[in-house]
């Protein structure tokens, strides 16, 4: 199984980051198929009060390679992923994975 992890910084303005991701990029990236799960987590200050390095974080788990590949390539992938300079201010890491266990 593979996995694409996005992880998005800090925003400049969160409500303004929630709003467009909840209501704009969220029902985008519903759109992309043929993936087997998503989880979005956001993520909360450490137990001493330290602000964590990454905002959120969004996983999408795929059954091999060349899926999550066409998923992302599609219009659909495509225009999700276009869509993060539109409200990802805090910048968005990419990852690619292999889940093991």
């Amino acid at each position: 199984m593979i996995k694409l992890t996005v992880l998005y910084g800090h925003p400049t303005d969160i409500e303004t980051f929630e709003t467009y991701y909840v209501n704009t990029h969220l029902p985008k990236a519903s759109k992309m198929k043929d993936h087997l799960k998503i989880e979005l987590t956001k993520f909360m200050n450490s137990p001493d009060g330290s602000k964590p390095a990454y905002y959120r974080m969004a996983e999408f788990w795929f059954s091999n390679p060349e899926t999550m590949q066409a998923t992302m390539s599609s219009p659909e992938g495509q225009a999700t992923a276009k869509d993060l300079d539109n409200f990802a201010t805090g910048g968005a890491t990419l990852l690619i994975g292999i889940v093991e266990g």
